[in-house]
Parts: structure tokens; sequence; C-alpha cells
């Protein structure tokens, strides 16, 4: 039943960003400059109906390989498509057929806005539960993205584990989605508007941590967080005390991660250059690293940066030191807002 509440309200009840009813699918944080270059240059009608709620272009893209979850009229697809250049490529994925037209519709235009001789995007129609059936092939991608759509689908745990299997070893799923801070009841799910709006089908963020590392995402990193503004009296009244957060995470695939994160006194030297992270990567919401400053990290960080492909951008020292125990995280760093790539 979810499958059709989303298709007919993306399909038909939606036409522009502005029919929203809540703030779940959008933000006003303005992405950074090299990302709002490539929107200017974005299809009119690709860009209106936009419905995403983060931040999913991360750094170091160039001729990166790339699938986009519930890809809608590729907004996303198009950006990243600016960003990997003419030796990546994107694949979008949706199965509501009417947004996709419009994608399709834009590719030709897009492609020669860009000045690519040959499209480096495509898009399939299929449900982001069943990645298998779309024969992309197990361990062929850099980079998952996903802006606000696990939520609408019927099995997460299916979906996490689909992309597990389709990234390649040291790659990443980094998505945006709505969480709640209780489990949500059926009722509330059945409703179309609430379902429709990313919200009734929200995970309980605990439910969520649990279902990433049942997928095999051992250390599941968040990078920001806002609360929802739920302005609608109507949508509000229904949902009564929930609380909703907008939040954006990072899942490595890494093999031998520890459950916890410990310290071996190893310190990290991000060496600079990365395009839009220049002099600073916000890799999660504790690990800030700051240019030519040496930065302790714990072993899974450690680990992380190096079989990933931020490992040319950094020095690595004493990377098998003693046991110093529990790596303690700063909680008081100063938190990181969530920010999109809304127009």
């Amino acid at each position: 039943m979810q499958h059709e509440i989303v298709k007919d309200y993306y399909g038909s009840k939606l036409t522009c960003s502005e029919d929203l009813k809540t703030s779940a699918c959008c933000d006003i944080t303005p992405p950074p400059a090299h990302i709002q270059t490539v929107l200017k240059d974005l299809h009119p009608e690709v860009t209106a109906r936009y419905y995403g709620c983060g931040l999913v272009a991360p750094e170091v893209l160039e001729n990166a390989c790339i699938l986009d979850l519930g890809c809608g009229t590729g907004r996303d697809v198009y950006l990243l498509s600016g960003l990997v250049g003419a030796g990546g490529h994107v694949t979008g994925v949706d199965m509501t057929e009417e947004q996709l037209a419009v994608a399709q519709d834009a590719l030709d235009w897009q492609m020669q806005k860009f000045g690519y001789a040959i499209p480096n995007v495509d898009f399939q129609k299929g449900y982001i539960e069943n990645l298998d059936d779309l024969g992309l092939g197990a361990g062929s991608f850099d980079l998952v993205i996903s802006n606000c759509v696990v939520n609408l689908a019927t099995d997460k745990a299916a979906v996490l584990r689909g992309v597990y299997d389709l990234l390649k070893p040291g790659g990443e799923m980094f998505f945006s989605d709505v969480y709640a801070d209780r489990r949500i009841s059926d009722e509330l799910r059945a409703d179309p508007v609430l379902y429709g709006e990313c919200l009734s089908g929200a995970l309980y963020s605990r439910d969520f941590l649990a279902l990433a590392r049942e997928a095999g995402f051992s250390d599941p990193r968040r990078v920001s967080s806002r609360p929802l503004d739920i302005s609608d009296p109507a949508v509000s009244e229904k949902l009564g005390p929930i609380r909703f957060v907008s939040e954006v995470w990072r899942l490595v695939k890494v093999d031998g991660l520890e459950l916890e994160r410990e310290d071996y006194g190893q310190t990290v030297v991000y060496t600079g250059g990365i395009v839009g992270a220049e002099d600073r990567v916000v890799f999660d919401e504790t690990m800030v690293f700051d240019r030519g400053i040496e930065t302790q990290v714990d072993g899974n960080t450690a680990k992380i940066l190096t079989e990933s492909r931020y490992a040319p951008w950094f020095e690595f020292q004493q990377p098998s030191g003693p046991h110093r125990g529990a790596f303690e995280v700063d909680t008081q760093a100063e938190p990181q807002p969530a920010s999109t790539c809304c127009g």
C-alpha cells in the first residue's frame, strides 16, 4: 500500500516544491559555493520538482561511480553528474514513472549544458528494496546516495543490505533522511499525507542504527542533524508528541572495524586541497579535520580514512600504536548544521 501512496503523492499530488506541507523534504541552508555553481546550470523543471531534505554531495567525487536511490526528477543525479565529470557516472533509480519522465526529458539538454559528448547518467525504474533486480553489479559503486527517500521504503533493512552489496570496499552510503524519537503506529503509517511528507514512514533513530549494523555498516557516522518544524496544524495534530529530525549519515563499507571506537594513539593530518573543503573536512559531527593540523583519531576512523577515497589527502602517523582504551569523543564539539542543495 505504501508504494501506491508514494507513487500517487509524488507522481500526481505534488507538482512543485511549494506543494509540500512541512519542512521535512526541504532545507534552507545554502550549499557550498562549488555546488551552487553546478546548481545554476541544472534544468529548471528538474529543480522545480525537488523534494530532498539534506546535502548528498560529499567531497572527493571526481570520476566516481554513484547510485542515487529514489532519484525523482533527477535533481541530485544531474548535480552529481556535474561534480564527477565526464569520467564518472551516476545512475538514478525511482519507482515513479511521472518523475522519471521529467528526468529523462532533461537528459540531452543537461549533457549539452555540461559539455559532455557522451551522457554520464542513466535512469532505471525500480524499487530500492529490490536493488538485486536491477542488475547493477555487486561491488560496482564508490558511493550510494539517497535524499529523504529511505523513510518511504517498505523494507528499510532490505535497502541497507542491497546498498552494502553494491558498494566497493571502502565505498560509502552518504544520505539524508528523516528520523523519529519513537516508533510510529501502523495507523499513522497508513495516512497518505503523513507518509508522503516523509514523516510517518520515518524510522525510530535507535532502530536505524541497529539495521545499519546488521547490514554490515558496523560504525555509522552522523554528519549533521536539524529538528523539523511541523508548521501545518492538521499534520501536527495527527502526529501528537512525536518529534522528528532530518539527519545526514555516512555508512562506510570497511571490514574489520571494532564495535566501539578505541584509542591507539593514532593521528592524521589533512594536507588540504579537496574541492569544496580546501581547508576543512567535516567527516562526522565529532571528527573535523583542519588543514595542516595533527588530529587524534580512533582506530576505526584511521582505518576508514586509509581504505577510502579520502586516503590521498591525509598523512597517517602511528598506524599501529598500543591500545589506550576507549576513544573519548568530543561531545562538546561545535554541532554541524544539516545542509542541503535546496535552491
